[in-house]
């Protein structure tokens, strides 16, 4: 299969670009997707290998910010079954999941973010699902026209 695009966002007060530098051996299984959008997409099309845009969501400069790459297909989100966990789900069932994640690791922070402001104003995203009106999906897929036109405008790693 072919080398696949996405864009995963994440709150920087909550996990930022730089926290998975920092994790251990700086990877991370992208855990709490509850929305059955995205979870079919961790579950059944984002594959080992394919690059992920880290964008930083709700905070004052949305924006991608680094390159990630997908270290591990979908499994089921172990936090789903653990009741001291904070995305617990009890309808969740070991034999039946209904939450997946993936693991991704860090490949470079951009030197400089590519802001939302900024994509809506570069020619070749106008139809970026990102800047779709209401599309709120935490994982989207990315085409690999925008693939490049963001990471070359995020430049060399800081």
């Amino acid at each position: 299969m072919a080398k696949r695009y996405w864009l995963f966002k994440s709150e920087p007060s909550v996990y930022s670009i730089d926290d998975l530098r920092d994790d251990k051996d700086s990877t991370t299984h992208w855990d709490g997707v509850r929305n059955y959008t995205a979870r079919n997409l961790l579950r059944d099309e984002i594959q080992k290998g394919d690059g992920v845009l880290f964008y930083h969501s709700s905070c004052a400069e949305p924006g991608a910010v680094g390159v990630a790459t997908v270290t591990r297909a979908g499994y089921p989100d172990p936090t789903q079954f653990d009741p001291k966990a904070k995305y617990h789900d009890p309808k969740s069932k070991p034999d039946n999941p209904r939450w997946f994640v993936v693991d991704v690791t860090f490949d470079k922070a951009f030197k400089n973010p590519v802001t939302l402001k900024a994509m809506r104003e570069t020619p070749g995203l106008e139809d970026m699902a990102l800047l779709r009106r209401g599309n709120r999906l935490s994982v989207q897929p990315v085409t690999p026209a925008e693939w490049k036109i963001i990471t070359k405008q995020g430049g060399r790693a800081r």
